[in-house]
C-alpha cells in the first residue's frame, strides 16, 4: 500500500537538490500489486492519468483514493509562479482594495451639495458613509468561506461586477432611500478584497518574501479614503455636480473588475488541487477515484463548510486574545479615519469656510503620511529577516512588530496635535500637517498587525483578518455618525481628544505582543507555535485538516 509523507512548502517549492528529491521519493512505496486499471499490454503506452497513479499514494478506489498533492517544483503551484506574475496579481489585488476604499470616501466630498438637492439632514447624508462601511463587515462573513469553497477568483469576479453596478444607484437615484440602500449593497459586495485578497497573497508568497506585498495590500485601504474626498470635493463643486462622483466610482470599479478578469487567476491551493483531482478522475472515465489531500476524510457539505467558516471569525474574537486585541486596535485607528469624514467638513468647511474641493485637500497630509509609512516597508523587512536569522530561519511573527510599535507612539501624538490646533485661530496648515504623523502611524500599524496575523495564524489567517475587518467596519460605521454630535457638544479640541485617548489606551498592544506574543501563541489551538515552522503548515481552511491528514497517513501505513 502506498503511503504519504506530508511535504512542507519549503520542500515542495524550493528543494531542488538530490538529497531533497531522494527524501521525497522515500516517502512513497510502489504498490505491491498493480491496480487492475493500470494493467497495460506489453509495449503499450500508458495514458496520462495512469502515469499519475504512480506518483500519488492510494489505490484509486472509493475506500482508498489516490491522494493528489503538488509535485516537486509543480508549475501550477502558486508558490512556484514567476515573480513577475505574482507581482502583477499583487498589484491588481491592491488596486481592488484601493478601489473599494476610494468609493467609500469619494461620496463624502459631495455631502453638502447632495444634502441640499435631496433635502437630507447632515446625519442622514453621513449615513451613506456608515452604511457602506457596515457592508465591509457583512460581506466577508459570506465571501470568505465561499472563496475557500469555490475559489477566490470566482468570488472576486462576481462580487466586483455586482459592486460596480450598485454605483448606478447614486448616479441615477432621486431620493435618499435609493442612495442609502445601494450604498449598503455596494459596500457589502465590494468587501471581498478586504479579506480574500490577503488570503490570495499568502497563497503565492512565503512568509520571508511577502513583507512588501502585504504592506501594499495593508496600506491601500488607507490611501483610498484619502484620495476619495479630494476627487469627490472638486467634482461636486464643479459643473459636473455631485452625481458625477458616482459615475467616477462606476468607471474605476468597472476597470478594476476587468483587470481582475484578465490578470488574477485562481490562487487557492486546495481549490486548484481539487480541480486537478476532478480532471484526473474525468480522464479515467470516473473509474479511478482521486481526491485532493485537503479534502481527504472531510465533509464537503456546503452547509457544514459555511456554518464552520462563517462562525470562525466570531469564535476567534472570543477565544483568541491576539485576534481580539488587534481587532480592537485596528478598529480604533481605522474608525478614526472615517470619523474625519464628518469632522473635517466641520473643522475646515464650517469653521474655516473652505469649499468642498479645498476641504478635500485637507486630507493630503494623511496621504503623505501613508506613503511615508509604506516607504519604510523595506526597513521592516530587513528587521524581520534579521529576526528570522536569529531564530534559525524559522518564522517569528513578533518580528513584524518593530515599526508597528513606532506607529503606536505616533498615533495619539498626531491626534492630540490635530485636536488642539483645529480651532480657527490657528493657521489651517497646522492641523493639515498633523495628518502626516497620523497617516504615517496608521500605515505602520496596519502593515505590522496584518502581517503579524498572517504569520501567527498561517492557514487560518483569512479568518483572523475577517475578524478584524468585521470589528473595524462596525466601529467605523458608528464613528462618523456620532462625530457631528461629539463636535457639537464638546467642541473641536475635546471631541478629537476622545479619539486620541482611545489611541493612547491601545498604544501598549504591539509592545505587549512583542514581549509576550510567543507565550500567548503557545496557549492557542490555532496560532503558530515556536516549535513548528510556518512553511510546514498546509494551506487548509478547516481546523481539522492537519489531524485528518495525519490520520489518513497512519491508516495507509497500517495498510
Amino acid at each position: 500500500m502506498a503511503t504519504s509523507v506530508p511535504m512542507s512548502q519549503q520542500t515542495t517549492l524550493h528543494a531542488t537538490d538530490e538529497e531533497a528529491l531522494q527524501a521525497v521519493r522515500a516517502g512513497f512505496r510502489v504498490p505491491e500489486e498493480p491496480h487492475p486499471l493500470d494493467a497495460q499490454p506489453s509495449g503499450s503506452r500508458a495514458r496520462p492519468w495512469q502515469e499519475d497513479n504512480l506518483k500519488y499514494p492510494g489505490r484509486g478506489t472509493h475506500s482508498d483514493p489516490y491522494v493528489v498533492d503538488w509535485d516537486l517544483g509543480d508549475p501550477e503551484n502558486p508558490y512556484n509562479w514567476s515573480d513577475l506574475r505574482k507581482w502583477a496579481i499583487t498589484a491588481q489585488l491592491a488596486t481592488s482594495t484601493f478601489t473599494v476604499s476610494f468609493c467609500s470616501s469619494c461620496y463624502s466630498g459631495g455631502l453638502e451639495s447632495m444634502s441640499a438637492e435631496l433635502h437630507m439632514s447632515e446625519v442622514l447624508a453621513i449615513l451613506g458613509v456608515s452604511l457602506y462601511v457596515l457592508g465591509f463587515g457583512l460581506g466577508p462573513l459570506v465571501f470568505a468561506p465561499l472563496g475557500e469553497l469555490y475559489g477566490r477568483r470566482i468570488v472576486f469576479v462576481i462580487t466586483g461586477s455586482i459592486f460596480t453596478m450598485f454605483h448606478l444607484g447614486g448616479a441615477l437615484g432621486h431620493n435618499a432611500a435609493t442612495i442609502l440602500v445601494t450604498r449598503l449593497l455596494a459596500g457589502t459586495f465590494g468587501s471581498a478584497p478586504l479579506t480574500n485578497a490577503g488570503g490570495a497573497l499568502s497563497d503565492m508568497w512565503i512568509a520571508r518574501e511577502r513583507g512588501f506585498a502585504s504592506s501594499i495590500y495593508a496600506t491601500a485601504p488607507w490611501m483610498g479614503p484619502v484620495v476619495g474626498p479630494i476627487v469627490g470635493g472638486w467634482v461636486s463643486q464643479s459643473r459636473l455636480g455631485w452625481r458625477f462622483s458616482f459615475w467616477i466610482m462606476f468607471i474605476v470599479s468597472a476597470l478594476n473588475a476587468l483587470a481582475c478578469i484578465f490578470i488574477t487567476p485562481e490562487t487557492y491551493g486546495p481549490v486548484l488541487l481539487r480541480r486537478r483531482a476532478r480532471k484526473l478522475m474525468k480522464a479515467s472515465g470516473k473509474k479511478v477515484i482521486y481526491v485532493s489531500r485537503f479534502d481527504l476524510n472531510r465533509s464537503q457539505s456546503f452547509v457544514s463548510i459555511m456554518k464552520r467558516d462563517m462562525s470562525r471569525p466570531f469564535s476567534f474574537l472570543f477565544t483568541e486574545p491576539i485576534v481580539l486585541l488587534l481587532a480592537i486596535y485596528i478598529a480604533i485607528a481605522y474608525a478614526t479615519l472615517y470619523a474625519f469624514f464628518a469632522a473635517f467638513p466641520i473643522v475646515f468647511q464650517q469653521h474655516r469656510h473652505f469649499s468642498e474641493g479645498e476641504g478635500g485637500l485637507a486630507f493630503l497630509g494623511i496621504g503623505v503620511g501613508n506613503l511615508a509609512g509604506l516607504s519604510l516597508a523595506p526597513v521592516q523587512n530587513r528587521l524581520y529577516w534579521r529576526a528570522m536569522d536569529k531564530n534559525d530561519g524559522q518564522t517569528i511573527p513578533e518580528g513584524r512588530l518593530y515599526l508597528c510599535m513606532v506607529g503606536g507612539v505616533f498615533l495619539p501624538i498626531s491626534l492630540f496635535w490635530f485636536a488642539w490646533t483645529s480651532t480657527p485661530s490657528v493657521h489651517w496648515i497646522v492641523p493639515v500637517l498633523a495628518g502626516i504623523p497620523f497617516g504615517f502611524s496608521c500605515a505602520l500599524i496596519m502593515q505590522g498587525l496584518v502581517q503579524y496575523l498572517m504569520d501567527a495564524y498561517s492557514i487560518y489567517c483569512a479568518s483572523a483578518i475577517a475578524s478584524t475587518v468585521v470589528t473595524r467596519s462596525v466601529v467605523a460605521a458608528i464613528f462618523p455618525i456620532i462625530s457631528p454630535t461629539l463636535y457639537g457638544n464638546l467642541g473641536d479640541a475635546w471631541a478629537c481628544s476622545v479619539f486620541a485617548f482611545l489611541a493612547a489606551v491601545c498604544m501598549p498592544v504591539p509592545f505587549l505582543f512583542y514581549r509576550y506574543g510567543s507565550w500567548i501563541r503557545s496557549k492557542s489551538k490555532f496560532a503558530l507555535h515556536d516549535n513548528a515552522r510556518l512553511a510546514e503548515e498546509p494551506p487548509s481552511r478547516a481546523e481539522e485538516d492537519k489531524k485528518d491528514i495525519a490520520v489518513a497517513g497512519e491508516k495507509n501505513v497500517a495498510g
